[in-house]
């Protein structure tokens, strides 16, 4: 049966959603999804349609007016996918970028009773003034402007009354359509389960505005030595799941050009700072903010970038940020198979995608920006350009990675307008030199990571030829496996110097790394000249004790 038992209760959603489809030209979707669809159709009493009734030209334009209609679920959703090329093509995902979640607001009497829900006490107990007419009214939520007891300006985040019910429903009815495409031909590439699950997760935690409270503060935290970027307080005590209270910033909006020269304000300045804020956030805390669109930004006195709405956030970990800065010097170096064996080793790309064409794919791209300046490739052409590739072989980035290349194209956006000298790149390098040196000097956890990776291995090679022949007598037998740990003093101490030799190898690189990004910038009368021979004559040294410990008889 296409709808569970579960969700036989939510049968007029499934048919609402499913008419607004159809209307929209897209029945012949449905059409895959099971094979007895003319008894669901009947059941919806929905119109039988094997074929798109809409040009197919317009059909991304439609696809963006269904989700509209169906709600704040599916804005989600159509936002969301906007952000994966590798699985719409590039009109769908021009559509679905200009998704509006504009909805007219909540009556003020329904908003008044959640806030008594929440806070506890009536809204004239905690707030000085409350304005009953929003600031902004979205689907999820609406924002009102107050002032607490002691005069402070708030802006204050309410949840729309109902809407989690919505969103469950929806949730399960995406669910229910998800594993019934698992199963067609479509399942095969991707994993539509898994996608909703995740899609899910996302949204019933964008619905805990506490959450959102976290990213500011971790935000605030991570800039705290940084004066170019002001995150508003969070008002914890009056704050809850469905309600959020944070102090209100003035500003002038960041793409209201007329009212920043007006007021005087440096534009190279300001987009500098704004790209700063992102990159900083991407390189080196792999924690970003990434609805970068004008509106959540606003520019403060000194052109400081005053942030808002940290509902969504993206996360890259320290092996995403080493992926890019790889891919980033094989593109640099134009070098076609280098970024496929990259997309491979990403697990972007699948060990059945056509290398040779993907690579051909990716040489023309490059082709088109040879000998091209940095300062001359904007990332939002470059973004556009791999959508299609992307799409064409299946390239399945995470989510992340696409949030983040949109995020990049949003903000080099905004820094166009306000200098159209602007270079992305040129901000960028500090950052990914920073990045490349972390790369090359060892740091804590890469040296735990070697250390205990060369434990491993080690223990490993010691062990696998009698570990082996023992496994083959078993199996010849038809005997139970029996593992026995036998000279373990002999391992340890093999181990030990294993320890001792993989330590110094590392210092020694480190040292002759280092002595190598000093070299260029020493001359005869620099003081940096002793340092290289201070690091040589240490080299040496550290290298005849190596070569001693090698030879020096096992006990």
């Amino acid at each position: 049966m296409f709808i569970k038992s579960r969700s036989i209760r939510h049968w007029r959603r499934y048919r609402e959603i499913v008419g607004i489809f159809v209307r929209h030209g897209f029945g012949f979707g449905f059409n895959q999804l099971e094979p007895d669809w003319n008894s669901f159709r009947h059941v919806l009493r929905l119109p039988a349609r094997k074929k798109p009734s809409t040009p197919s030209e317009d059909l991304a334009m439609h696809f963006r007016l269904a989700l509209e209609e169906l709600g704040p679920t599916f804005i989600k959703l159509g936002q969301i996918l906007s952000t994966r090329p590798d699985m719409l093509p590039p009109p769908y995902i021009t559509e679905l970028s200009k998704l509006q979640d504009n909805v007219p607001p909540t009556p003020w009497g329904l908003i008044r009773e959640v806030l008594i829900c929440e806070l506890g006490r009536e809204p004239e107990q905690v707030f000085l003034t409350i304005y009953p007419q929003p600031m902004a009214a979205a689907s999820l939520a609406q924002v009102h402007a107050a002032k607490l007891l002691d005069g402070q300006e708030v802006v204050v985040k309410v949840q729309r009354p109902g809407i989690s019910v919505v969103i469950d429903t929806d949730l399960e009815i995406l669910s229910s359509l998800a594993a019934h495409a698992q199963t067609t031909q479509w399942g095969k590439v991707y994993d539509f389960v898994s996608m909703a699950y995740d899609f899910a997760f996302t949204l019933r935690n964008e619905l805990d505005y506490r959450r959102e409270g976290r990213n500011a503060d971790r935000f605030r935290e991570n800039f705290v030595h940084e004066s170019h970027l002001y995150i508003p307080h969070i008002y914890w005590e009056y704050s809850s799941q469905r309600v959020l209270v944070l102090e209100r910033i003035h500003g002038i909006k960041i793409d209201d050009l007329p009212a920043l020269d007006e007021t005087g304000y440096d534009r190279h300045r300001i987009a500098l700072n704004s790209a700063r804020v992102i990159i900083k956030e991407v390189l080196e805390d792999g924690f970003f903010h990434a609805d970068a669109h004008p509106g959540n930004y606003n520019v403060l006195p000194g052109e400081v970038i005053g942030a808002m709405d940290f509902g969504m956030v993206g996360y890259l970990k320290d092996r995403d940020r080493l992926d890019l800065i790889r891919l980033y010097l094989v593109a640099v170096a134009l070098d076609a198979d280098g970024i496929v064996d990259q997309l491979i080793r990403m697990g972007a790309a699948g060990a059945e995608v056509d290398r040779t064409a993907l690579a051909r794919d990716i040489g023309r791209l490059l082709n088109k920006y040879y000998a091209l300046p940095l300062k001359d490739v904007h990332a939002r052409e470059v973004v556009e350009e791999i959508m299609p590739i992307a799409f064409q072989h299946h390239l399945h980035l995470p989510s992340d990675l696409w949030l983040l290349g949109k995020t990049l194209a949003m903000m080099e956006g905004v820094g166009l307008q306000l200098d159209p000298d602007f270079d992305v790149f040129a901000v960028a390098q500090p950052f990914v030199q920073r990045l490349l040196w972390n790369m090359a000097i060892p740091n804590a956890g890469w040296v735990r990571a070697a250390l205990l990776g060369g434990a491993n291995w080690g223990e490993l090679f010691n062990r696998l030829p009698r570990a082996g022949n023992r496994m083959l007598e078993r199996i010849e037998r038809d005997e139970p496996f029996r593992i026995e740990i036998d000279d373990t003093d002999q391992i340890i101490s093999r181990l030990d110097r294993l320890f001792t030799r993989l330590s110094l190898s590392i210092l020694v690189s480190a040292i002759f790394i280092g002595l190598a990004f000093l070299i260029p910038s020493t001359s005869p009368n620099n003081s940096g000249l002793w340092m290289i021979i201070g690091g040589l004559v240490a080299i040496i040294c550290l290298g005849i004790w190596w070569f001693i410990s090698f030879l020096r008889p096992r006990h």
